[in-house]
């Protein structure tokens, strides 16, 4: 095992130590979510890399590897590196006490800057593909608890930008689909939760989404005492108008976007996002491909630079 492997999995659960390429093996194969075709895929990747004699906690060397191969080959070492460092992270927060707290803290740090090491090459030309890490993500979500000043956000706006990142980013909606989004459209299907989405061209697609997610729409209806359209413009006065435009939505994006150091995130990158965890967390392509409503399962492997 390369000698930084060890320090970091040393870290993660003190005085001890294992090889991290049986660690990350064995949470490929022990992962329900992915079909055993997908398992073989990732577990080749990862096993071609180590050949090589690399060290999967060495962003530089998992970077200048990943630049040699295709992009499928790219793409399944990233999913299965992010996957990874995602374990060592609730590893680490699982292992740590009053007397360790500063190391744990930095090998959390350390497991979540590993989860967008690898990243795809971009066209000449063609603005960068941008999606976020889950790391990211949650920055992003948690930045609308709080005023650019960094005093605590009023409560009724707090809810409207994170309602309104989350289905752009947790339910892969466009903008235009999330700010036509109205609260008849969400429907609870036995245990689980729905959105009918009337997506381009008045094509009606179901999109699952997460209780959490489904809970907060639920919360912000209760906030504002509405029916009709769920995302709202609010004026000064703090009260919800009837609607929101596109336009609002992406300055609500660019503005959250910039308080955790990316100004010039916009809203489909959140839709992106959506995508590539969905991939990296083992949904198949077609699966995913569905839930964009894209016209074909190439559509969405040019999407997220696939080849």
């Amino acid at each position: 095992m390369d000698q930084n492997d060890s320090k970091f999995s040393s870290e993660i659960l003190p005085f001890q130590s294992f090889d991290l390429g049986d660690f990350v093996i064995r949470t490929i194969q022990n992962d329900p979510a992915l079909q055993p075709s997908t398992k073989y895929q990732y577990i080749n990747a990862v096993g071609n890399y180590l050949a090589t004699g690399g060290s999967l906690t060495d962003p530089q060397t998992l970077t200048e590897y990943a630049l040699t191969v295709s992009s499928s080959t790219r793409s399944f070492l990233a999913a299965a590196v992010t996957r990874m460092a995602l374990e060592l992270e609730q590893l680490a927060k699982g292992s740590a006490t009053p007397d360790n707290i500063d190391i744990i803290q930095a090998a959390v740090f350390r497991a979540q800057a590993l989860q967008n090491t690898i990243k795809s090459k971009q066209p000449q030309g063609e603005r960068a593909h941008t999606w976020l890490t889950w790391f990211e993500a949650e920055q992003l979500l948690d930045a609308c608890q709080r005023r650019v000043s960094g005093k605590t956000e009023i409560r009724i706006f707090a809810q409207r930008d994170r309602l309104a990142i989350g289905l752009m980013m947790a339910a892969g909606l466009r903008r235009e689909e999330a700010a036509n989004l109205q609260f008849t459209d969400i429907i609870k299907q036995d245990k689980r939760y729905v959105l009918n989405v009337i997506g381009k061209g008045a094509k009606s697609r179901v999109v699952p989404i997460s209780t959490k997610l489904a809970e907060a729409i639920i919360d912000w209806q209760f906030l504002i005492n509405a029916e009709g359209l769920i995302l709202r413009s609010l004026g000064r006065n703090r009260i919800p108008k009837d609607s929101i435009s596109t336009t609002g939505l992406y300055n609500i994006v660019q503005k959250r976007g910039a308080m955790i150091g990316k100004s010039d995130l916009q809203p489909h990158d959140l839709r992106r996002t959506y995508a590539e965890l969905g991939r990296r967390a083992g949904v198949p392509i077609s699966q995913i491909s569905k839930l964009l409503e894209h016209a074909s399962i190439e559509t969405t492997q040019e999407y997220l630079n696939i080849e």
